[in-house]
């Protein structure tokens, strides 16, 4: 169980560096439901392009963060050629042991790799100021081309930075990691206070433009690390990364489809097109709070990914995973109880005109919640490079969240939306389970599972039935819940262990 325990500090370290990250971020939050008002539609057309650029990321990525810990914890050993070959080993083992000064398999995978990334980046942004008018044109942003510029050149340095973010995860520094990402956090909150509250310039084009700065910062404190690496192309490796990397590609488009499809899809099928930005904008405020379980999903992510690839041939491997899955939901079902606790707190975030939406917030942690079990179940195909099922798992959750959104945000309008993400992701989350456990079958404690999900249910109703009564009593009753959801698992799981 060593691994376990590191697994829980290296959580807490990258979970400690996403909790302030996302904490100070909530600080934008009522900055900008303050100082951009429901009706100037400024935060739905945040939330409109962010979505795009969420969902390029993953593409100029093309799967390589994974593919990176896939390859990098399997050094390549000396194979015979074929015959009539005047070579006693495999080309690419040699790229290992034959070049001058030494480096290290891991430096060949990243500079394959991050090649890939850099191509695709300059080929997508070459696209993009090339044709910049009709793409502004269709996306329904002809008076703010510069918009979609400014948010192009952030997402083509994002891509290039994903890489080297990964490789420090792989080399177990979260420290660096954490510094790089709070850096950027704070950066981004001054620059944001001093324009909008202190110089009140309170138009989404600042937000645009402060990322671009912010970006930029990390982009320059990323060469150090850059020149350190053994630089050397392999392309016999990069076939074999294609070959691994190209279903977590489509796994990657299908998983933010889910997360941003919604988003992208409400202005153009959301009946009254002037009012879109607005009803986009204080759904798209509403899902920020909602947003504290995927900062844990991420972070136990960052910290258990590296670890699952290098466990993998380990004798207790289908122990540690289904042990890990069962911490990881208890964590995201306390953060559940705990933001329902005391959501009448915590929606004095939002300005009055957004916290109509708020009847989003749990339906959207659900989602969150199936989408984390999403992720924890994708191991299995992942380690027997079977990478294509969570494609089609991912596009089977993809298909259903697009039908919902399609067929009922004329009728809903955003509680479609949260809706279709809990669709999509419990679809995905079903399918990966079923076939998982005949495919590459693990105990996972369904038994304890369910026992956890059985009392979150009944806190949360209980919850829900007090929300009438005085605010203090409120809050006084919700906490002892969680305090007794808290006692569960401490008698459960750690005063018998």
């Amino acid at each position: 169980m060593a691994n376990l325990k590191g697994l829980f500090k290296d959580t807490a370290i990258y979970g400690l560096s996403s909790i302030i990250g996302r904490f100070l971020n909530y600080l934008l939050v009522p900055l900008y439901t303050h100082y951009m008002p429901t009706e100037s539609g400024d935060y739905g057309i945040s939330t409109n392009v962010y979505a795009y650029t969420a969902l390029i990321l993953v593409l100029l990525t093309f799967g390589m963060e994974t593919t990176l810990f896939r390859f990098a914890n399997d050094s390549p050993s000396p194979q015979p050629c074929k015959a009539g070959s005047n070579q006693g080993t495999n080309v690419s083992a040699l790229s290992l042991q034959g070049r001058a000064g030494g480096g290290s398999w891991p430096d060949t995978v990243f500079s394959t790799g991050f090649a890939l990334i850099a191509t695709l980046t300059a080929l997508f942004l070459i696209g993009i100021f090339g044709f910049i008018n009709p793409i502004a044109d269709t996306l329904g942003y002809a008076e703010h081309p510069d918009y979609l510029l400014m948010m192009a050149v952030v997402v083509a340095m994002d891509a290039l930075q994903a890489l080297p973010f990964s490789y420090l995860r792989f080399q177990k520094r979260p420290i660096r990691f954490a510094t790089l990402k709070l850096l950027f956090i704070f950066f981004n909150i001054a620059l944001n206070v001093l324009y909008f509250v202190v110089l009140h310039k309170t138009s989404v084009f600042y937000v645009f433009a402060i990322n671009l700065a912010c970006t930029s910062l990390i982009s320059v404190l990323f060469l150090p690390e850059l020149f350190k690496i053994r630089w050397h192309f392999d392309w016999a490796l990069l076939r074999r990364m294609l070959s691994y990397s190209w279903p977590i590609l489509i796994l990657g488009v299908a998983g933010i489809l889910n997360q941003v499809a919604d988003k992208i899809m409400f202005p153009l099928v959301y009946p009254d097109k002037a009012e879109a930005n607005v009803q986009l904008g204080i759904y798209g405020g509403c899902v920020k709070i909602a947003m504290i379980m995927a900062m844990i999903t991420q972070a136990f992510r960052y910290a258990y990914e590296p670890i699952v690839f290098a466990k993998a041939k380990d004798k207790d491997s289908t122990e540690y995973y289904a042990v890990a899955m069962k911490y990881f939901l208890i964590f995201t079902l306390l953060a559940f109880l705990c933001v329902m606790g005391y959501i009448d707190v915590l929606q004095l975030i939002l300005g009055k005109g957004y916290r109509e939406g708020m009847q989003v917030v749990p339906i959207v942690m659900v989602a969150e919640i199936m989408m984390g079990v999403y992720f924890n179940l994708s191991f299995w195909y992942k380690l027997i490079d079977k990478t294509i099922y969570g494609a089609w798992f991912s596009l089977a959750g993809c298909a259903v969240l697009f039908a919902v959104n399609y067929f009922f945000i004329p009728q809903y309008s955003y509680m479609a939306c949260a809706w279709g993400g809990v669709a999509g992701y419990g679809t995905a989350m079903v399918l990966s389970y079923i076939v998982g456990q005949v495919k590459n079958p693990i105990p996972y404690p369904m038994k304890s599972i369910a026992v956890y999900v059985l009392l979150t249910a009944l806190f949360y109703a209980a919850m829900h039935y007090t929300s009438e009564w005085h605010l203090a009593l409120r809050l006084l009753i919700n906490t002892l819940l969680i305090l007794a959801f808290c006692g569960h698992v401490y008698w459960h799981e750690i005063r018998r262990k």
